[in-house]
């Protein structure tokens, strides 16, 4: 997995949650772009958890297998007849 796969989904317009899978098996959820910051290097990205107040994973991009885009939500306004 390159730096730059996993930057055009951070940077995708309109951004959709994605999850990073990682050789030790371990799946690490990206809900919203702010979530995510690539190191200056390029080979380190932190990821903030979307449930624990100041957690994070410091990932090795090199240890990433797989990026898992989620399918987009069908949510649609609908009125209702009156």
């Amino acid at each position: 997995m390159t730096i730059d796969q996993l930057r055009q989904l951070w940077k995708a317009e309109p951004f959709r949650p994605f999850v990073i899978h990682l050789a030790n098996g371990k799946e690490i959820s990206v809900q919203y772009p702010e979530f995510l910051m690539p190191l200056r290097g390029g080979r380190t990205v932190l990821v903030a958890s979307p449930t624990e107040e100041d957690a994070y994973d410091i990932i090795d991009v090199m240890l990433v297998t797989n990026l898992e885009v989620k399918p987009a939500s069908n949510r649609r306004n609908h009125k209702k007849a009156g």
